[in-house]
C-alpha cells in the first residue's frame, strides 16, 4: 500500500511539473496572448472564403466555398501554372524573347506599359504577371504560347480539369478581366466571363506551389526590376513583410479586383513549418481582403498550435500514467 501511494505521489509530482512547465511556455507563445477563437466567431466579411492546410489539402474553414464567383485576377495563378509546365517541359525558355502585340499593350488594368511591337523576355513577363498582376504581361505570354488567347484558355481549361478544378471552373481569358473590359479588342478572348469557386482558388494555389514550390521566390518579392527598362514594378501583395497588412511567413500568393469580382485575395504563409493557404473573394475594400486573410491565417495557425499542445500533453500523460504503473 506504502509503495502504492509513493508512486502515485511521485506520478502527481511529475504532472504538476511538466503541466507548469507547459504553462510557461503557452503563456510565453504569441498564439496564446490572443483568444483562440472559433468557427462560429471567425466572421469572414466576404462573399466567399477557405483556408487550406497546404501540406495535407485539408480544408480547415470554408464559407460559401462552393459558389462559382469571379476570381478577377486570381485566375492568373492558372495563366503562370500554363506558363511553368511549358518551361519545365522545355517548350519555353525564359530568355525567349516575346514580341508584344497591339492588344496586348492597350489592355486595360494593371500593366508594365510598354507598346505594341516591343520585346520582353518570358522572365520579365512572367515576373510582372505574378507580382504586379500585369494584364499586358500576361496576354503576351498567352499570345506567344498558344498563337492567341483564345487558344491560350482553351490550355487553361484543359489544365483546370487535369488538376481536378470541378465544373463550376471556367477560365474565360488570360488576365480575370471582365469581358466589358475587352470587347473593345478583336483578338480577345472575350465570348464568356471566367469563375472560380474559393476552393477551386484554393486547390489551383494548392497545386501550383505544390508542384512549383519555386514560384514562392518570385511572389515573396515587393518588387520586380525589369532589365529591358528602368521600371520597377511593385507587388499588389500587401501582407508581404514590411508592407501595411505584413504577416509573418507570408510570401504569396495573388490578389484581384474588378467592379464585378469586388477585392479578392489567395494568400500563403508558413509559420515554424506549417504552410496554409487562404482565398478570400468579394471582399468590400481593397484593405478588407487582406483583413479577412489575417483572421483566417491567425485562426489556422492557432488551431495548428492547440492541436500540436493536445499531441504533446497526450504524450506527457502517457509518461505519467507509465510512472504511476
Amino acid at each position: 500500500m506504502n509503495s502504492t501511494r509513493k508512486m502515485n505521489r511521485k506520478a502527481a509530482g511529475l504532472f504538476l511539473l511538466l503541466a507548469g512547465i507547459t504553462v510557461i511556455g503557452l503563456a510565453g507563445s504569441e498564439w496564446y496572448s490572443k483568444p483562440v477563437q472559433s468557427k462560429k466567431t471567425l466572421n469572414i466579411a466576404a462573399e466567399a472564403a477557405i483556408l487550406l492546410d497546404a501540406q495535407t489539402g485539408k480544408v480547415i474553414y470554408e464559407k460559401n466555398a462552393n459558389a462559382a464567383l469571379p476570381p478577377a485576377s486570381m485566375s492568373k495563378m492558372m495563366t503562370e501554372l500554363v506558363v511553368l509546365d511549358r518551361v519545365n517541359d522545355g517548350l519555353l525558355k525564359w530568355s525567349d524573347k516575346i514580341k508584344t502585340s497591339r492588344y496586348a499593350a492597350d489592355a486595360p488594368g494593371a500593366q508594365i506599359g510598354f507598346g505594341a511591337g516591343e520585346s520582353w523576355t518570358v522572365r520579365e513577363l512572367f515576373e510582372a504577371t505574378t507580382v504586379h498582376s500585369a494584364n499586358d504581361a500576361a496576354i503576351a505570354l498567352a499570345e506567344h504560347i498558344a498563337g492567341s488567347e483564345k487558344k491560350f484558355v482553351q490550355m487553361m481549361n484543359e489544365r483546370g480539369k487535369e488538376i481536378g478544378l470541378s465544373d463550376k471552373a471556367v477560365f474565360g481569358n488570360a488576365t480575370g478581366l471582365s469581358m466589358t473590359d475587352l470587347v473593345a479588342f478583336p483578338e480577345a478572348s472575350a465570348s464568356r466571363e471566367t469563375e472560380l469557386t474559393a476552393k477551386d482558388t484554393a486547390k489551383l494555389a494548392y497545386y501550383l506551389i505544390s508542384k512549383y514550390p519555386e514560384v514562392l521566390e518570385v511572389t515573396a518579392r515587393d518588387s520586380v526590376k525589369l532589365t529591358s527598362s528602368d521600371a520597377r514594378l511593385q507587388t499588389t501583395n500587401m501582407m508581404l513583410s514590411g508592407k501595411p497588412f505584413a504577416y509573418p511567413g507570408n510570401d504569396g500568393l495573388k490578389t484581384g479586383y474588378t467592379e464585378r469580382a469586388g477585392y479578392c485575395f489567395t494568400g500563403t504563409a508558413k509559420v515554424d513549418g506549417k504552410r496554409l493557404i487562404t482565398v478570400v473573394m468579394g471582399a468590400g475594400t481593397a484593405d478588407a481582403r487582406f483583413e479577412e486573410t489575417q483572421k483566417l491565417l491567425h485562426y489556422g495557425f492557432q488551431t495548428s498550435k492547440f492541436d500540436s499542445w493536445k499531441i504533446d500533453m497526450s504524450a506527457k500523460i502517457g509518461l505519467i500514467a507509465a510512472a504511476a504503473r
